[in-house]
């Protein structure tokens, strides 16, 4: 670690600047940087991440020469303010704050009017003339020290707050005379005599050393620790500690606190924005003990309410002119901290402004237009999730929730309805229920009509790639899956939820985003999608080179493709299209047939349905490609397993239930996910894959015909053999040149497959030789290279990542140490043996910012995910490109 552990600020100089965030946390750094730009900021020093991290490493020791460099700038600071750490006559009270690199908002401890004790407390009402002011920051400083540093319950202090109060009959503490506050500071200490057995510290030195020991042990306290679980934050960042001369805005009428945005962070509207209340500190603005007052006229929300503006005009131009300062220096907006004691302005902190998605996007353009920023750099400040955030409804962040369970958020956004236990009720019930959440132990294929008609799926088990978590995020559902805490009993119709029970029409809400299922309906806010949306999506494709395709199985999921900007559909799964009361009676037809004449008999009666189906997808993607998937999953899937949908199945198909019972028993694979499925079945079935062809060419032919531009790219999934392909590669080869033939007319097409497989990926350079392009089922080939099952993986991934064996979920971010070097071997093996060899990658991953970039790195050509990542994916790529021109 570097030898210089402290670092001061003060008046017009500092010892640290804004690029020291690592080093100083984002609170020092910047209190430096403003110290340096000449703004009011009260002097102070801090101490470094490296020392909370030798501290938590040590068993709770400094380093060497630590000490000594904290007592030099307690002399400085001293020295600076003209006060005595310690005097009774003329005290220097300090606070001492956390600050970690990146902002994790009251994560960490603070302790504020370190310094007093029963002499300095006297000092300090005879320095400022205001008895009660000075026992009003002791107490404050005994709650604060005593809850924080030694440990008691903050409610016990509450008590005997709310006590005194009580006694005097008033309401809030700006009424308690300096008589009760004195009451208040004996009552507090023998709490704490009470409490740990020890008087509370009247040492003003080991008041100071207990609480940086407390602020720097912050790091490591459970709501920190789940913060940065939560926000994927390193935890070797480690806190750094302000130590800062205290300025007071409880000195009376003359003094305010209060907190301020330099745009609204709500709308992103260029109007200053803040609260503040008089003669109060600011730990009042945000308890909620006392209402505060908007700055100016553009905050308030009351016509009676008094600004900062009307009563201290002074003060509030002033403060409105370091606003300028700080977005100008900055170049963003900021989120600061003021403190006005005595008629004189002080600022205490600026940070980032946190902000709502919508706001985010407009304060970046916004910020372009007004030649703040340049595009690159708007760009880059818009994240992912802020655009997530615009594509989705989201409980509204002041309604009060029941959290009752929690899952796994696989897709995003909010959702209430009746709660509705099968996906067949769910169809019968939306006849006249329009609000349903789909609740199952898993989801299968089978329950795509009723998923597509709830307004949101809960499942008991599944990841984040399971088939509830793909279709729902393809249509854009709302959608909680691995909700361990749920069990369903379908018999009594009821989900039992942690001993709290819910019957079959019972209202909950899901939140998609956080994971959160929640009790009865809450109110939602659906964002709008307005012009600074549209103009950053056109800025990310000045600067992305990866193209963004789409995994869209329909002409609906294809228009809102196209809607979002995708260039294409990188995967059309044509089993989806298999569900409906026509169509999944004639596949059944096809997998209860005992010979290839039947089969094919059965066929005959889907192809001119899925033929319908990619001429609509054809239409709306005019001129660009469309990758179709051949069948892929096995056929068990599309037969029933209980015996009540197999009798009523058999009724309707004129068999037994008995042959029925039998098929579905010659299907069973112990594990379906490597059983016969993929080109197995083509090769098994080489009638699948000519009526799928068949259906995908004349399709494409007779759209042509009209006029429209075909691109079609016919896809072999589960390729792990070169001579599995060559064999489907055969079928479709002479298919397409028969329909071509009788249509009287040549398109062309391409043929390739999809690496999903570890042999694959090693044998790329054979498999290339046959292939015209790669789309990569990162899905599929997480799961085959780990050799996890992706649905029933949860429970082990939530241990792994718990015990650090793995930082987080791999099918939810691509592994880039395992699955990536595949990918990586298969990508140089290909353009090795095919140079012309176009790259995908259609699978979950390609909705991922952190996978995206590690595509974009590796050279592929496209990334297809949901139609509603494809905005997200967007912004992704942009991204990734200009990282990777700036190093």
């Amino acid at each position: 670690m570097k030898e210089k552990m402290v670092y001061f600020f003060g008046k017009d100089m500092a010892e640290g600047k804004a690029d020291m965030k690592n080093l100083l946390g984002g609170k020092g750094a910047n209190l430096s940087e403003m110290a340096l730009i000449n703004l009011p900021v009260p002097p102070g020093f801090t101490l470094t991440t490296e020392v909370c991290l030798y501290y938590a490493d040590n068993n709770g020791k400094y380093p060497d020469n630590f000490r000594e460099q904290v007592n030099e700038n307690m002399k400085k600071l001293q020295q600076l303010m003209k006060r005595d750490f310690g005097s009774n006559s003329n005290p220097l009270l300090v606070s001492v704050r956390s600050g970690a690199p990146v902002s994790m908002p009251g994560m960490m401890d603070t302790i504020l009017n370190l310094g007093l004790n029963d002499g300095t407390v006297k000092g300090l009402a005879s320095m400022t003339g205001n008895e009660r002011f000075a026992y009003d920051s002791y107490r404050r400083f005994i709650q604060m020290y005593g809850s924080v540093v030694m440990k008691i319950d903050h409610d016990k202090f509450e008590e005997i707050l709310s006590s005194i109060k009580k006694k005097n009959n008033v309401s809030i503490d700006i009424e308690l005379n300096a008589e009760s506050f004195k009451e208040i500071v004996k009552l507090y200490k023998e709490l704490v005599t009470k409490e740990t057995g020890m008087e509370f510290p009247s040492d003003v030195n080991e008041q100071l050393w207990g609480a940086m020991e407390a602020v720097f042990k912050s790091w490591n306290n459970e709501r920190a620790i789940e913060y940065r679980r939560i926000e994927n934050i390193p935890d070797n960042l480690g806190t750094a500690v302000n130590i800062q001369a205290m300025v007071y805005g409880n000195l009376g009428e003359n003094s305010a606190t209060g907190v301020a945005f330099t745009r609204n962070p709500s709308n992103g509207d260029n109007h200053f924005y803040g609260e503040y209340l008089i003669n109060a500190q600011g730990e009042d603005v945000v308890a909620g003990i006392r209402t505060p007052q908007p700055i100016n006229e553009s905050s308030k929300m009351q016509d009676e309410q008094k600004t900062l503006e009307e009563l201290m005009p002074e003060m509030y131009n002033e403060l409105y002119s370091i606003r300028t300062k700080l977005e100008n220096h900055y170049k963003d907006m900021q989120d600061l901290e003021f403190t006005i004691e005595k008629g004189k302005l002080w600022i205490l902190q600026t940070r980032t402004g946190k902000r709502t998605p919508n706001a985010a996007i407009k304060i970046a353009v916004d910020f372009v237009k007004e030649k703040i920023i340049d595009k690159e750099t708007a760009v880059l400040r818009v994240t992912p999730t802020n655009i997530d955030g615009m594509l989705h409804p989201m409980i509204d962040p002041d309604e009060k929730i029941t959290v009752i369970a929690k899952g796994l958020p696989a897709s995003p956004g909010a959702a209430s309805g009746r709660i509705v236990l099968s996906a067949k009720k769910a169809v019968e019930k939306a006849k006249n229920e329009t609000e349903l959440i789909l609740v199952r132990e898993e989801t299968s294929p089978e329950d795509i009509a009723g998923m597509n008609i709830c307004n949101g799926i809960l499942t008991a088990r599944g990841g984040m790639t399971s088939h509830a978590a793909v279709v729902a995020r393809g249509m854009g559902k709302p959608c909680v899956v691995g909700c361990n805490d749920i069990e369903i009993d379908y018999v009594k119709r009821i989900i039992k939820v942690n001993d709290i029970i819910f019957k079959d029409g019972d209202i909950i809400t899901i939140d998609g985003t956080t994971g959160n299922v929640i009790k009865g309906d809450v109110k939602k806010i659906k964002p709008e999608l307005k012009d600074e949306f549209g103009i950053l999506m056109d800025w990310t494709d000045e600067f992305k080179c990866l193209e963004i395709r789409s995994n869209a199985d329909t002409p609906v999921d294809a228009e809102i493709s196209r809607k979002f900007g995708a260039k294409g559909i990188g995967l059309c799964r044509t089993e989806h299209m298999f569900f409906g009361d026509q169509r999944i009676l004639a596949v059944r037809e096809m997998i209860l047939a005992d010979n290839e004449k039947d089969r094919k008999k059965a066929l005959d009666k889907i192809l001119p349905m899925q033929k319908e189906d990619f001429k609509g997808i054809f239409k709306v993607m005019d001129g660009f490609p469309v990758v179709i998937r051949t069948l892929d999953p096995p056929l068990h899937e599309f037969l029933p397993k209980e015996n009540e949908q197999i009798n009523i199945l058999a009724g309707k198909m004129g068999v037994t239930a008995a042959k029925l019972r039998s098929k579905v028993d010659e299907l069973h694979e112990s594990n379906p996910m490597l059983g016969n499925r993929g080109c197995r079945l083509g090769i098994s079935f080489p009638e699948i894959t000519a009526m799928q062809v068949r259906a995908i060419m004349e399709a494409a032919c007779e759209i042509s015909q009209a006029g429209i531009k075909v691109i079609p790219e016919i896809m072999i999934p589960l390729v792990g053999n070169v001579n599995e392909l060559k064999k489907q590669k055969k079928v479709v080869i002479e298919t397409a040149e028969k329909v071509m033939e009788e249509k009287k007319i040549n398109i062309e097409y391409f043929i390739g497959t999809m690496i999903e497989l570890p042999r694959a990926a090693l044998t790329a350079d054979d498999i290339a030789k046959e292939a015209e392009f790669f789309s990569f089922g990162t899905n599929d080939l997480t799961q085959t290279t780990f050799g996890f099952s992706r649905d029933d993986v949860g429970p082990i991934l939530e241990t792994y990542i718990e015990q650090d064996i793995i930082k987080k979920d791999p099918f939810a971010s691509l592994d880039v140490d395992g699955v990536g070097k595949l990918i990586k071997i298969a990508v140089e093996k290909g353009r090795k043996s095919n140079p012309q060899l176009e790259i995908g990658i259609c699978g979950e991953h390609g909705g991922d910012p952190d996978s995206i970039d590690f595509f974009n790195k590796n050279g592929f050509d496209y990334v297809s995910c949901s139609p509603y990542r494809i905005p997200i994916a967007r912004l992704a790529a942009a991204q990734s490109e200009i990282m990777k021109n700036k190093k």
